[in-house]
């Protein structure tokens, strides 16, 4: 029994370790990939705007590129908005209608239901002299913060800031 324990614990460590590698290695590329970023995460979250009321945005890579999406609630339904991170133009719009992406749309819309400030402020605010790249906005304790994810001095950041 004690071994069957050990073995359990063994493979889970190797498994926490595992994934905290290839999150490095995702960090990294995503790092890389955002020297060709010429729009930053503020001029997606108002290019998307046409589209609906941005409740979260991120650079990520996509099938081995970059892109910047912005999810979006328009007459209580969600849009994921991808918008040139070249040239700021909306390259595709998507409606979002299932599975985990809905149900951040759903517990993004709820925490940005209650918020008196939107993302584009939050992410000013929080970012300073370092660039953003990903805010989404959650409720704790019952009140909407936004975590924004800055790149300061080639390391990713989490910072809270408060949109009540």
């Amino acid at each position: 029994m004690l071994r069957t324990a050990v073995i359990a614990l063994v493979t889970i460590g190797l498994a926490v370790v595992h994934a905290a590698r290839a999150a490095e290695q995702d960090d990294a590329v995503l790092l890389k990939a955002m020297s060709g970023a010429k729009v930053t995460l503020q001029q997606g979250l108002t290019a998307s705007q046409p589209k609906g009321r941005p409740i979260s945005a991120k650079f990520e890579v996509e099938d081995g590129k970059l892109q910047l999406s912005v999810y979006v609630e328009n007459d209580k339904k969600f849009f994921e908005v991808i918008v040139d991170h070249v040239t700021g133009a909306i390259a595709k719009t998507e409606a979002i209608t299932e599975g985990d992406d809905l149900a951040a749309a759903k517990s993004q819309s709820a925490a940005m239901a209650k918020a008196k400030s939107d993302l584009k402020t939050a992410v000013s605010k929080a970012i300073r002299t370092s660039s953003a790249v990903s805010v989404v906005p959650e409720l704790k304790t019952g009140h909407p913060v936004a975590t924004v994810v800055r790149l300061t001095n080639g390391t990713l950041q989490a910072v809270s800031q408060p949109l009540d």
